[in-house]
Protein backbone atom coordinates (compact mmCIF):
# COMPACT_ATOMS: atom_id res chain seq x y z
CA UNK A 1 0.00 0.00 0.00
CA UNK A 2 2.89 2.48 0.84
CA UNK A 3 4.29 2.01 -2.45
CA UNK A 4 1.14 2.88 -4.39
CA UNK A 5 0.67 5.82 -2.42
CA UNK A 6 4.52 7.16 -3.25
CA UNK A 7 4.06 5.97 -6.67
CA UNK A 8 1.29 8.26 -6.78
CA UNK A 9 2.84 11.04 -5.30
CA UNK A 10 5.76 10.69 -7.75
CA UNK A 11 3.35 10.44 -10.47
CA UNK A 12 1.55 13.57 -9.71
CA UNK A 13 5.03 15.21 -9.25
CA UNK A 14 6.45 14.33 -12.11
CA UNK A 15 2.97 15.85 -14.10
CA UNK A 16 2.92 18.72 -12.58
CA UNK A 17 6.38 19.61 -12.93
CA UNK A 18 6.16 18.57 -16.89
CA UNK A 19 2.97 20.26 -17.20
CA UNK A 20 4.34 23.83 -15.85
CA UNK A 21 5.75 25.67 -19.31
CA UNK A 22 8.11 28.83 -18.72
CA UNK A 23 10.21 30.62 -21.08
CA UNK A 24 8.40 29.16 -24.45
CA UNK A 25 6.52 30.41 -27.61
CA UNK A 26 3.34 29.45 -27.41
CA UNK A 27 1.71 30.61 -24.26
CA UNK A 28 -1.38 32.16 -23.39
CA UNK A 29 0.34 35.53 -23.23
CA UNK A 30 1.18 37.59 -26.48
CA UNK A 31 3.88 40.27 -27.43
CA UNK A 32 2.93 42.16 -30.80
CA UNK A 33 4.59 44.62 -33.07
CA UNK A 34 6.06 45.99 -36.20
CA UNK A 35 10.07 46.12 -37.09
CA UNK A 36 10.85 49.68 -37.72
CA UNK A 37 13.69 51.95 -38.99
CA UNK A 38 13.09 55.19 -37.74
CA UNK A 39 9.53 54.69 -37.95
CA UNK A 40 9.31 52.72 -41.58
CA UNK A 41 8.23 48.88 -41.06
CA UNK A 42 10.70 46.94 -42.31
CA UNK A 43 8.76 43.76 -44.28
CA UNK A 44 10.29 39.96 -43.98
CA UNK A 45 12.52 40.75 -40.84
CA UNK A 46 13.67 37.75 -38.77
CA UNK A 47 12.83 37.78 -35.31
CA UNK A 48 15.18 35.69 -32.89
CA UNK A 49 14.33 34.81 -29.45
CA UNK A 50 16.06 33.75 -26.34
CA UNK A 51 14.50 32.18 -23.37
CA UNK A 52 15.28 32.77 -19.83
CA UNK A 53 17.30 36.03 -19.95
CA UNK A 54 16.40 40.02 -20.55
CA UNK A 55 20.51 40.18 -21.99
CA UNK A 56 21.32 40.38 -25.11
CA UNK A 57 22.83 37.35 -26.20
CA UNK A 58 24.91 38.85 -29.26
CA UNK A 59 24.00 38.81 -32.68
CA UNK A 60 24.98 34.90 -33.55
CA UNK A 61 21.27 33.81 -34.50
CA UNK A 62 22.45 29.87 -33.54
CA UNK A 63 22.70 31.52 -29.49
CA UNK A 64 18.93 31.78 -29.76
CA UNK A 65 16.18 29.38 -29.15
CA UNK A 66 13.84 29.92 -32.16
CA UNK A 67 12.59 32.20 -34.40
CA UNK A 68 10.02 33.81 -36.62
CA UNK A 69 9.81 35.94 -39.35
CA UNK A 70 7.30 39.69 -39.41
CA UNK A 71 4.87 39.76 -42.82
CA UNK A 72 5.32 42.17 -45.22
CA UNK A 73 4.29 45.19 -43.29
CA UNK A 74 6.33 44.11 -40.19
CA UNK A 75 4.05 43.20 -38.09
CA UNK A 76 4.63 39.77 -35.77
CA UNK A 77 2.74 38.36 -33.15
CA UNK A 78 3.90 35.67 -30.66
CA UNK A 79 2.19 33.83 -28.25
CA UNK A 80 4.55 33.18 -24.92
CA UNK A 81 4.27 31.33 -21.45
CA UNK A 82 5.23 33.76 -18.59
CA UNK A 83 8.93 34.48 -18.49
CA UNK A 84 11.97 36.52 -19.50
CA UNK A 85 12.84 36.94 -22.82
CA UNK A 86 15.28 39.02 -25.24
CA UNK A 87 13.70 39.38 -28.75
CA UNK A 88 16.26 40.64 -31.50
CA UNK A 89 14.88 41.45 -35.33
CA UNK A 90 17.25 41.63 -38.53
CA UNK A 91 15.89 42.60 -42.08
CA UNK A 92 17.09 44.57 -45.19
CA UNK A 93 15.76 48.65 -45.24
CA UNK A 94 14.80 49.05 -48.92
CA UNK A 95 13.53 52.34 -48.55
CA UNK A 96 17.45 53.70 -48.41
CA UNK A 97 19.42 54.43 -51.82
CA UNK A 98 21.57 51.30 -50.85
CA UNK A 99 19.75 49.22 -49.00
CA UNK A 100 20.72 48.65 -45.49
CA UNK A 101 20.87 45.34 -43.08
CA UNK A 102 19.09 46.62 -39.76
CA UNK A 103 19.27 45.26 -36.39
CA UNK A 104 17.83 46.02 -32.85
CA UNK A 105 16.77 44.56 -29.58
CA UNK A 106 14.43 44.19 -26.59
CA UNK A 107 14.22 42.66 -23.02
CA UNK A 108 10.79 41.67 -22.13
CA UNK A 109 9.28 40.13 -19.13
CA UNK A 110 5.89 38.99 -19.85
CA UNK A 111 3.25 37.45 -17.16
CA UNK A 112 0.42 34.98 -17.91
CA UNK A 113 -2.37 36.33 -20.47
CA UNK A 114 -0.26 39.90 -20.44
CA UNK A 115 -0.73 41.25 -23.84
CA UNK A 116 1.87 43.56 -25.04
CA UNK A 117 2.45 45.73 -28.00
CA UNK A 118 6.25 46.73 -28.37
CA UNK A 119 8.10 47.58 -31.77
CA UNK A 120 11.17 46.68 -32.67
CA UNK A 121 13.32 49.32 -33.21
CA UNK A 122 16.63 48.81 -35.95
CA UNK A 123 19.47 50.17 -36.74
CA UNK A 124 22.34 50.44 -39.32
CA UNK A 125 25.33 48.48 -38.18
Amino acid sequence: MKAIKNLFIIAILTLSVSSCKKNQTGGTATLKGRVVHHGIPIPNAYIYIKYNTTEFPGDDYKSYDTNIQSDGSGNYSIPFYKGSYYIYASGLDMNIAAPYVVKGGLSISIRNRENLVKDIAVTED
